[in-house]
């Protein structure tokens, strides 16, 4: 081990020198730490010479070494300590080599080595801090970079162990430096976040006590401004110039100003990039600044920052009224003849700032109180002025003599104020005003002392979800608009509107003597619709439902007024459409029927209300029974029996129909189980599917589950869905749908005609049927246009290869219609009723099934 080259080969202190020079001339370190590191260098820097001038042998250069190096075999048994270790460990020579290195440091773990070597392996220095133990059982933190090398075909290790202590100690020096310092100190990347500042930055930029630096370094916070008053650009500021070039920029003289806080700071800077350990590049900057605004007070540079932020100063001697103001102040409030006494001022203001200012002046000169003020005015020559007032007595007068303040033009602030008020009003889509804004203005009417009675207008397009889900909200959001012009140009000055909500909309006005004048712009706004909405090649009729409310008669408070409105405005929908409605008691005691219906509705599972009957569906041409349709009826004890075209939309409403919709499928698959067990075969049955239903938990999961229960195949379970499935035709639906029909359940879509549909939409679901709607029916065949809608679905079907049932077969004619058609299955009261289990099962097991 007499080769020099083998501590210089790798050896990761190669840079110590620099290192320690550059660590020396920080003039943040004490004078004492610096000699220290001048010492420590110009010693490394001699020993590495004489190693060079004679090619120092091997121990000359371990033991020339400042910091502790041990040599250790593979399995870090010590070889070799240089003096510095000896002394550093405090130990004999032989109480250390030949002994494993956690004589040195004890606290280290049983494979402590594998990284070590891991890092070796891979042409790397392994680099870790450790605890270690001198001869008296002290401690002391060290930094430890190791290499690998080899020595007479074996590899060994090279270790250099740092001692620490000092650079903790300096570190410490160093922080507490940093926080009793009177410059600003603040660090940050090169995103420009800030990752340090010392107290003195925080107080020199007027940050309170608790709030960090970052807190409020937002740029859109501060104006930097240039020593000329111009605004300074992004790519001038200090810190910017030194990341960019990766030098040092002395200082700096530049000025934020605060827009938030209307303070300004001029500041000297001095902007130092810091590199990475082996960079190349800046990774941040360290700014040092001090606060120079109070010499920059009186110098014209600073009266042009003042005008840049449009802030003026005055100065009034109480004594004469004589007003003084700088050219700023003076811009501000006329530049060729500003006044030149306070009352001069005063009388440029509108009439209540005027008194407020006075009472101000007043309070200032006779109990030393200062103001701040936002006052109003008007110029000579017409134009209007937002400025805010500052002042107060002049430091240092203790007669008050003279006040002293600043005059800012807040014009821009108050203008963005109206702006953000109305924002805050108006509905962004429509313009018009949105919920809040029409119910403050409707509680602002109903206040008036003698205000003529207030009527509201709640209106709900109709049909507008087929629309937004069929083209798009994009689609939708136009419908609004186009809407609420129509609404806007029927009310016209008659009364306020405003988007309440979706596709819901309010209108207040005034009810009138006569009572009809809200009846009157309801008929002006239905009017308004008569005409379809076109987008792009499609028109769709959109109609509107109007309720009617007036107060006081039917509601004290608005939340009262316009619910009764929507109450009316429902009844209105559920009556006839396109049409408005007064609200009555009647109304009201609906309102408590639907809310009693709503709260039996949810406990009817729970307390085995509900019950199927089942419909048969026959073959039109032979008269027998193929499939049943499971239909749900409800027997509650204080309500009685309830029509399902009743409490369905209430359990839709309330989300309820996906709990009841999930029994009437168990109930119908145990029941068509049932039948089979009693030997009539599986029998097919028809359940109805709400949308909630399909977009809620995993549909066919629960199907599969259900049928597995009771050991049915999936051809005995027949599903009905609405026509939305089809407009909505979301991958999931679609996945669903797939894997219903993997399992052999069979897929109709119900009421097929009576609303938004298309054959794109259709042909896209693997679906197998189609429902004749009894809507249709029931005018054939007499009625042409049923007649040609029955004609037009059949085609489909067959054009699509897809079962066709027809519903609501009342007549031996319509049978005779729909058999002619193609139409092979119907149901109705032609052939029965819903019917009992048991009567079903008699029917099938009698009749074999046949009707006629």
């Amino acid at each position: 081990m007499d080769d020099p080259a083998l501590l210089t080969e790798g050896d990761p202190d190669a840079s110590l020198p620099d290192a320690l020079a550059a660590a020396a001339a920080d003039p943040a370190l004490p004078a004492h730490a610096r000699a220290l590191l001048r010492r420590a260098h110009a010693a490394l820097l001699a020993a590495r010479a004489d190693a060079d001038a004679a090619h120092l042998r091997y121990h000359a250069l371990f033991d020339a070494v400042p910091d502790p190096v041990s040599i250790l075999d593979a399995d870090g048994v010590v070889l070799d300590l240089n003096r510095a270790g000896l002394r550093a460990y405090q130990r004999p020579r032989d109480a250390i080599v030949g002994q494993p290195i956690e004589v040195l440091n004890p606290d280290l773990p049983r494979d402590h080595l594998a990284p070590v070597w891991d890092a070796v392996h891979r042409g790397r220095t392994y680099v870790i801090e450790v605890t270690n133990m001198r001869g008296d059982g002290s401690r002391f933190p060290v930094e430890v970079h190791t290499a690998g090398f080899e020595h007479e075909g074996r590899p060994c290790l090279v270790a250099v162990a740092r001692d620490l202590s000092e650079r903790r100690e300096a570190e410490v020096r160093y922080r507490e430096l940093m926080d009793v310092m009177d410059r600003g100190i603040a660090i940050h990347d090169v995103s420009g976040r800030f990752v340090y500042g010392n107290p003195a930055a925080l107080r020199l930029l007027g940050i309170r006590q608790g709030t960090s630096l970052g807190d409020t370094a937002n740029l859109g916070d501060w104006i930097p401004i240039a020593p000329d008053g111009a605004e300074l650009a992004w790519e001038d500021l200090p810190p910017v110039r030194a990341l960019r070039d990766g030098r040092l920029v002395e200082s700096t003289l530049m000025g934020l100003y605060h827009r938030a806080r209307r303070q300004l700071y001029w500041l000297m800077v001095t902007a130092v990039p810091q590199y990475p350990p082996g960079g190349d590049r800046p990774h941040q900057v360290l700014s040092l600044f001090s606060d120079v605004t109070t010499l920059k007070r009186d110098s014209s540079m600073f009266d042009r920052v003042q005008a840049l932020a449009h802030i003026g100063g005055w100065e009034l001697d109480c004594s004469t009224d004589r007003l003084h103001l700088t050219a700023e102040a003076a811009r501000i409030l006329e530049a060729d003849a500003p006044p030149a006494t306070m009352e001069a001022f005063a009388a440029m203001l509108a009439t209540d700032d005027r008194a407020r200012l006075r009472d101000a002046l007043g309070a200032a000169m006779l109990q030393g109180e200062g103001f701040d003020l936002e006052l109003q005015g008007l110029r000579r020559d017409g134009s209007g002025f937002w400025v805010r007032a500052i002042g107060g007595p002049r430091h240092g007068d203790p007669a008050t003599s003279r006040l002293t303040g600043t005059l800012q033009d807040i014009a821009r602030s108050k203008r963005d104020e109206e702006v953000l008020r109305l924002q805050a009003r108006t509905d962004p889509l429509t313009g018009l005003l949105n919920r809040d804004a029409i119910l403050g203005e409707l509680e602002r009417r109903m206040r008036l002392p003698g205000a003529a009675a207030v009527a509201v207008l709640y209106i709900d397009l109709d049909r507008f979800k087929f629309v937004n889900d069929a083209l798009g909200h994009a689609a939708g959001d136009e419908l609004l608009v186009s809407a609420a012009h129509r609404i806007g140009h029927a009310v016209g000055d008659r009364g306020n509107i405003a988007r309440f909500g979706g596709d819901e909309f309010l209108v207040v006005c005034e009810a009138g003597p006569d009572a009809t004048r809200a009846e009157r712009v309801a008929d002006a706004i239905l009017d308004a619709f008569g005409d379809g909405f076109r987008f792009d090649s499609e028109e769709f009729t959109i109609t509107a439902s109007i309720g009617i409310a007036r107060a006081p008669e039917d509601g004290d408070r608005p939340q009262t007024l316009i619910q009764n409105a929507d109450a009316a405005m429902y009844e209105s929908k559920r009556r006839v459409r396109n049409g408005w409605q007064r609200f009555t008691p009647a109304l009201a005691e609906g309102q408590q029927e639907r809310l009693r219906v709503e709260t039996h509705l949810r406990r009817a599972i729970d307390n085995a209300e509900f019950h199927l009957v089942y419909q048969p569906q026959v073959d039109l041409l032979q008269g027998r029974i193929v499939a049943a349709e499971a239909l749900i009826r409800w027997h509650n004890r204080q309500l009685g029996e309830m029509r399902p075209d009743h409490f369905i939309d209430h359990a839709e409403t309330t989300g309820d129909i996906v709990r009841i919709g999930a029994w009437v499928l168990r109930e119908a698959c145990r029941q068509s189980a049932a039948w089979r067990d009693a030997g009539l075969g599986v029998i097919r049955v028809a359940v109805n599917v709400s949308f909630r239903q399909l977009v809620g938990d995993d549909l066919a999961a629960h199907v599969g589950r259900v049928l597995a229960e009771f050991e049915l195949p999936g051809d005995a379970l027949e599903l009905e869905f609405t026509e939305r499935v089809l407009i909505e035709d979301a991958p999931a639906t679609l996945a669903t749908f797939a894997a219903l029909r993997a399992m052999g359940v069979v897929l109709t879509i119900d009421d097929f005609g009576e609303g938004y549909s298309a054959l794109n939409y259709l042909r896209r679901l693997p679906i197998h049927g189609l429902k004749l709607s009894q809507l249709f029916v029931s005018g054939v065949p007499d009625d042409r246009s049923d007649v040609a809608v029955c004609e037009a679905v059949a085609g489909i079907a067959r054009g699509l290869g897809l079962g066709l049932v027809a519903e609501g077969v009342e007549s031996e004619a319509q049978r005779r219609f729909l058999i002619d058609l193609g139409v092979p299955v119907g149901q109705g009261f032609l052939f029965a009723p819903g019917l009992s289990p048991d009567e079903f099962a008699r029917r099938v097991r009698d009749g074999g099934g046949r009707f006629g």
